[in-house]
């Protein structure tokens, strides 16, 4: 796009922990309209409010981006770009749905009213052969065009990493693919506005895909090793995290930790790549083995504290969200770590202080407890998620929680330097 050439209309197509930052970046350059199907989610944002903590109010009171739930208003735009979710089911098979709807809400627009050389773009995490072989086809079905004549696509995978400050949107390299040269080109030029990163041309948008979900699951196959050492060292009763901060002195070492590996990219991208492999007919053992060690953790962590306090002994587990310090419920293992718990004869309680009441007890059906100081005097103290709020405990408020003779059980190791009083266990991976 050269400068002289009016800026191209875009419309962001889901307002999540990837839109919004993307549509917000975007509007600095960019007519831009955000498009959410939650109208709850458009009025909030529209009072300069986001839940997910990922844009601050003053930023978002003060962008051109405009915003809407009002699917009327998509006909026209030069480029759309998808930032929909993609889970996996009950069963771990990828649940294309989100990306099937939005398409065929663009789909829907396109046919209302053509920009020429439309461009639809994904973000959206999935297999290799997505874009081209089922959102296309989709796109053409609905809209009545021809892919690649009236509209063409494009692929840029989302980086996104909730709570970081530092590797945002406008910093990091983008990858960017296209249907033609001309469309790479154009998205090149497009992403290229809003990030000081860089842009990488993949030469495919296969490619593009591909790219996106080997780095979850290159992620989650190296948490999984270090997962499984921590079960060695366990019957050995050595600490992982003195063992991986003697092996971090080396040059070369991954400082990978272990833990609850949850969230909607490393614990769910890699099924997408499975699913793909198995079609292909190829069983994805490395992978899938990985994925396995993984989810397995919290039957592993709630059996460990079971046996260390006494039967029926109540917990209290600290920590709900799947990372630190970011209010994100989605694919929380905390969630099957309580409910392993549960089977197990112990009473739960559960405290977080950024995830959303309403949405633990929709998502997951548990209740979160209120005030953390009105409890205390459990049998073990769980610290599954190290919020700052948790890291920065005195060592009197620690000691308060848990009964005389009670379990400290601190799974990421945010405890390690402390002193408890005598009688009190700990426990870490």
């Amino acid at each position: 796009m050269p400068d002289s050439a009016p800026s191209p209309s875009i419309a962001v197509i889901g307002l999540g922990y990837v839109g919004l930052p993307l549509a917000v970046a975007l509007a600095r350059h960019f007519p831009v309209l955000g498009f959410d199907i939650d109208r709850s989610r458009v009025e909030e944002l529209g009072r300069g409010e986001d839940r997910t903590r990922e844009i601050e109010p003053e930023i978002l009171r003060s962008s051109s981006l405009r915003l809407s739930a009002d699917a009327a208003e998509l006909p026209g735009h030069a480029i759309y770009i998808v930032t929909v979710p993609t889970p996996v089911d009950d069963k771990n098979v990828p649940d294309l749905g989100p990306v099937r709807s939005a398409s065929r809400t663009v789909g829907q627009a396109l046919k209302i009213k053509t920009a020429p050389g439309a461009i639809v773009v994904y973000e959206s995490t999935v297999y290799p052969g997505v874009t081209e072989d089922i959102c296309g086809p989709l796109l053409e079905q609905i809209s009545g065009l021809t892919c690649g004549k009236d509209f063409f696509l494009g692929y840029s995978p989302e980086r996104i990493n909730p709570g970081d400050k530092v590797h945002t949107v406008d910093k990091i390299t983008k990858v960017v693919a296209g249907q033609t040269p001309a469309v790479a080109a154009t998205l090149a030029d497009l992403y290229g506005k809003i990030t000081s990163g860089g842009i990488h041309l993949a030469p495919t948008i296969k490619t593009a895909e591909a790219a996106k979900v080997i780095e979850n699951a290159q992620r989650d196959i190296n948490i999984a090793f270090i997962n499984e050492i921590s079960m060695i060292f366990g019957k050995l009763g050595i600490s992982t995290y003195d063992v991986l901060e003697a092996a971090g002195t080396k040059w070369n070492f991954l400082k990978f930790q272990p833990g609850l590996v949850g969230g909607h990219c490393i614990g769910v991208d890699p099924y997408y790549l499975a699913h793909r492999a198995e079609e292909l007919g190829h069983h994805a053992r490395i992978i899938l083995s990985g994925r396995a060690i993984n989810d397995g953790m919290s039957a592993y962590v709630a059996e460990a504290v079971s046996a260390r306090i006494a039967p029926g002994g109540a917990v209290l587990l600290l920590g709900l969200t799947f990372k630190e310090d970011v209010p994100d419920l989605r694919n929380s293992k905390v969630s099957d770590l309580a409910g392993h718990l549960k089977r197990l004869g112990h009473a739960v309680t559960i405290h977080d202080p950024l995830a959303d009441p309403n949405e633990a007890q929709h998502e997951y059906g548990l209740m979160l407890a209120p005030r953390l100081d009105q409890l205390a005097g459990f049998d073990a103290v769980l610290g599954a998620v190290p919020h700052a709020a948790y890291r920065n405990f005195a060592d009197t408020e620690l000691a308060r929680l848990v009964k005389a003779g009670g379990l400290v059980a601190d799974l990421k190791g945010m405890w390690r330097d402390r002193k408890l009083p005598a009688g009190l266990k700990y426990w870490t991976l």
